[in-house]
């Protein structure tokens, strides 16, 4: 039985979402509204009794004082109104915790198949509104068509809620799970096949792959467990763990430079060994508290005796460009699986932000997929909603508007954890796998949410890029999982923990098991959000709130009940072993089996030319200034500029005393209200002990010399954290770079050699700086592709 409940605030009551709306019509689309209301529908696709449905209403779900419902229509004024709900198999938070409240107050659970789904109906009324409009703003502020489905109805003689129908968004898969053998009779075949997936390989690893899987003993082995050519799963995998956003095949290139001007010739061998890796590694040898960099899925830096800190930051610009909220809240909660991650798992104590945008009041005549007015908005919100429903604070972030970020914006998050240096004596950012250790899926389940995030973010982003990569988080779950995760920690419970993000299982696992050298995944374990998908996507699924853990099995019980004591899920979804292969199952068949080693092969190296052209020969000069008539028109000029103007409206969103660690606020003032040069936190209460952190960025200087732009950023980054009272021998960076396609083709990127060279120079100048200040990079990114496509 399906039963769809209806709440509302009470007429009386000021609506402060509907007056939301309101300004949003107005200022988005010139579009005046009278009033705006909003209801929240909560549909219950179960079986329950008309006394418990009413309980449901009554007990759970509605507050007397406030709020009226009804499993009946309530009665509402509109000329027109705007239902909007998630589509099949989009992460449904609201719904879920519905769910979950239910089964708490009757004490039970939900029968497999059955549900709550969460949407809204806003009713609108408005002098000569008509269907374009209202449209309009559906589209292009209420819902998203890749994770939203919505109707608008007008009121005429119309029956609202026989319009709207009782929706239930239940993900009905008949498709049945199978395997798929791929021919790869021809390095053409292969990237025929590697188009038609999404798979983004580059044709230089086409014929390594190819060799791998012919070769006669490889052929063999893989007959004794019932395979021949390559499947799907195999080559989603490869794919997935050869793609530039996990491996890093740009950083790790050649790099041909040669400056124009000079005639200068150089060849660079691997950016990230001799610009990041070497000089990091030698600072750390004369500094003590750099405990761990450049491997685990965050760095670590002593605190004090008994606590070390980690740092991470990376980007989430691809599905944030194609859903702004999502992405975000899907990055910010990302990163913070990072550092719950690293070591042993560590603790959350703050987040951070970066946003690079087109102008909110853009007009021209090119048009990105999201105006950059809705895409700040919901980028804005998505990481607001991460941090403030997750009790972590985000005291810090930045801003910057250019029209270059029409094409793709960029959205930076970070993270920084605290954990113990020692657990039961063990030192806490230590950590592998063994033969026997258990493989754990803890968290949230599977579906075909976030599949190819790492192609898709290896690519340009076009019509063509699949939509499945957005994903929706879910900082509820997360949050009970980061709780769990800690007390099993305590315990001395984990081996090894590492998040499922980019890639999924495939990452986690197959990055895992290389310290055990095997694993054996049984895929029809692993919990799924429905039925019906193929081994290879539950393999690569992205879905969000997952950590993988090892544990031994004599810890397996006590794992178990500490995850049930806090209402998460875990399964055991396999074993590490020493066999030297990875070797997925379904159902008891092989369906996948390489070597754990197959990545190290001789793939070839990426190579660039790089040709460096000086700011003079590219007709830049320095621009000469006039004294001006009058200092203080051009003094507010100047600060109402967007990239200088007063960022407070964004930062009094985020909840940054949580936890009650903040010591200096991101405003500071007698008036609160101008943004601080840095942050000073305090993770340890009992402490007087505090963690300073700061941003810095200054994308326009590289027009003109990317090693200066790099030199400037880090320099402005020391004399923040300098000015709230820092230690320059106690400062650890985190880089993270954003750069467009550097290969070049004389068509589609006719200037590849050129911003292939200024690749270089920023990371020469990262090495020259770091090594002056003495400044270790505990972590980084690199998000290539930063390309996009306008209409």
């Amino acid at each position: 039985m399906v039963a769809r409940l209806e709440i509302s605030l009470k007429p009386e009551l000021f609506d402060a979402e509907g007056e939301a709306l309101k300004i949003q019509a107005r200022d988005y689309f010139g579009i005046e509204i009278e009033s705006a209301r909003l209801l929240k529908i909560i549909t219950i696709d179960a079986s329950f009794t008309p006394h418990q449905l009413e309980e449901i209403r009554t007990k759970i779900f509605t507050n007397p004082v406030t709020h009226i419902s009804s499993f009946e229509p309530l009665e509402v004024d509109y000329d027109w109104a705007i239902w909007v709900g998630y589509r099949p198999g989009v992460r449904d938070t609201a719904g879920s915790t519905a769910m979950e409240a239910i089964e708490d107050f009757f004490k039970l659970k939900f029968k497999e198949g059955e549900a709550c789904y969460t949407s809204r109906l806003y009713c609108v009324r408005g002098k000569g509104l008509n269907q374009k409009q209202v449209e309009l703003i559906a589209r292009e502020s209420l819902a998203n068509e890749l994770i939203h489905q919505w109707k608008v109805i007008e009121k005429g003689n119309r029956n609202l809620r026989k319009e709207i129908g009782l929706t239930v968004p239940r993900v009905i898969l008949k498709h049945k799970p199978t395997v798929t053998v791929l021919p790869i009779q021809s390095d053409e075949e292969l990237m025929r096949i590697s188009n038609e997936r999404n798979l983004a390989l580059n044709p230089r690893d086409v014929p390594i792959i190819r060799e791998y899987f012919l070769r006669e003993e490889i052929r063999r082995e893989r007959k004794k467990k019932g395979l021949d050519l390559p499947t799907d799963i195999e080559l989603e995998y490869i794919a997935q763990a050869r793609s530039d956003h996990c491996n890093h095949n740009t950083f790790k290139g050649l790099f041909y430079y040669k400056d124009l001007s000079t005639g200068q010739k150089e060849v660079i061998n691997n950016l990230f060994k001799t610009c990041i890796e070497e000089p990091t590694l030698k600072i750390q040898k004369r500094k003590p508290w750099v405990v761990s960099v450049l491997w685990d899925n965050a760095g670590v830096g002593k605190f004090d005796d008994q606590h070390y800190y980690t740092i991470t930051g990376e980007t989430h610009n691809s599905p944030s460009n194609m859903e702004a909220y999502g992405g975000a809240l899907t990055g910010i909660v990302g990163v913070y699986r990072d550092p719950l991650g690293t070591g042993l798992g560590s603790k959350l104590i703050l987040g951070m932000y970066g946003y690079c945008v087109a102008p909110r009041n853009y007009q021209g005549e090119l048009k990105p997929y999201l105006h950059p007015r809705r895409l700040l908005d919901g980028v804005i919100a998505g990481v607001r909603d991460g941090g403030n429903k997750s009790g972590i604070p985000t005291p810090y972030g930045n801003l910057f508007f250019h029209e270059s970020y029409l094409g793709k914006c960029l959205v930076f998050v970070a993270a920084i954890g605290i954990m113990p240096a020692k657990i039961k004596g063990r030192k806490s950012e230590k950590k592998t796998t063994v033969n026997g250790d258990l493989i754990v899926m803890t968290g949230g389940r599977v579906g075909k949410d976030g599949i190819h995030g790492v192609t898709a973010a290896s690519e340009m982003f076009s019509e063509h890029t699949p939509a499945g990569h957005v994903q929706i988080g879910d900082p509820y779950t997360q949050k009970k999982m980061h709780d769990f995760l800690l007390e099993a920690r305590d315990e001395g419970l984990i081996a090894y923990i590492t998040d499922n993000g980019g890639g999924g299982l495939s990452s986690s696992i197959g990055e895992t098991c290389r310290f055990s050298n095997g694993c054996e995944v049984h895929l029809d374990k692993v919990p799924l959000k429905y039925a019906g998908l193929d081994p290879w996507e539950i393999w690569v699924s992205e879905s969000q709130e997952r950590m993988t853990v090892a544990i031994k099995p004599e810890h397996e019980k006590r794992f178990m009940e500490l995850s049930r004591k806090h209402d998460v899920e875990s399964t055991v979804i396999g074993k590490y072993t020493n066999s030297g292969k990875i070797h997925i199952l379904y159902n008891g068949k092989t369906c996948a089996y390489v070597d754990v080693e197959l990545l190290k092969s001789d793939f070839p190296q990426w190579k660039f030319e790089a040709e460096w052209i000086p700011p003079e020969l590219r007709g830049l000069r320095e621009p000469v200034l006039g004294e001006p008539e009058d200092h203080s028109s051009l003094l507010k000029d100047m600060l109402s500029r967007p990239n200088l103007a007063s960022k407070e409206w964004i930062i009094r969103q985020y909840d940054h005393e949580v936890q009650g660690g903040s010591v200096i606020k991101p405003l500071v003032g007698r008036e609160k209200d101008v943004v601080s040069d840095a942050i000073v936190m305090r993770p340890i209460l009992e402490s007087h002990k505090g963690l300073a952190a700061t941003q810095a960025l200054n994308p326009t200087y590289s027009l003109i010399d990317p090693y200066h732009m790099v030199g400037c950023t880090i320099d402005e980054a020391v004399r923040r954290l300098i000015s709230v009272g820092a230690n320059l021998e106690h400062i650890g960076g985190v880089d993270n770079f954003c750069w467009p396609n550097i290969q070049y083709h004389p068509v589609s990127n006719p200037d590849g050699k050129l911003k292939a060279a200024q690749l270089v120079r920023a990371n020469w100048a990262l090495k020259d700086y770091c090594l002056e200040f003495g400044i270790p990079l505990l972590s980084g990114k690199d998000s290539m592709y930063i390309d996009g496509n306008l209409k």
